[in-house]
């Protein structure tokens, strides 16, 4: 099997994935993933498209990760990992749509705007 690569985006992160066979050793920026996300939940994230089709032992995975915070690094690579096993079993897709791991959050955070402190929020009106 050649390296299958595929992108995911959350929020201001970007990942960047590269499956290939292997015996389920995650890379992430040249570090393990447990030194890279020390937090299980976040590891548990990474890993549920993997852990929902049976193939955490099956392949090996490693990541570019750029950009934003820890949750949405962790989210954007769930997504990543998921299009990748698509893209190896196109059968898995509805499985992994069904429990939202194809699903690209779109919400990111709204500008400031000038002469106001937040971006909706306004200073207090005044009329004298």
């Amino acid at each position: 099997m050649e390296v299958i690569n595929a992108l995911g985006r959350r929020k201001a992160a970007v990942a960047r994935v590269f499956v290939s066979e292997g015996n389920g050793q995650i890379t992430i920026n040249k570090r393990p993933l447990e030194q890279y996300f020390p937090s299980s939940i976040l590891q548990f994230i990474v890993k549920q498209p993997l852990n929902k089709l049976g193939v955490a032992e099956k392949y090996d995975i490693k990541v570019n990760l750029d950009g934003g915070g820890f949750k949405g690094q962790a989210e954007a690579l769930r997504l990543a990992i998921a299009r990748a096993l698509v893209k190896i079993n196109p059968e898995d897709k509805p499985a992994l749509k069904a429990e939202g791991f194809l699903t690209r959050d779109a919400r990111e955070v709204e500008r400031k705007k000038p002469g106001q402190p937040k971006a909706r929020k306004h200073f207090q009106f005044s009329k004298r």
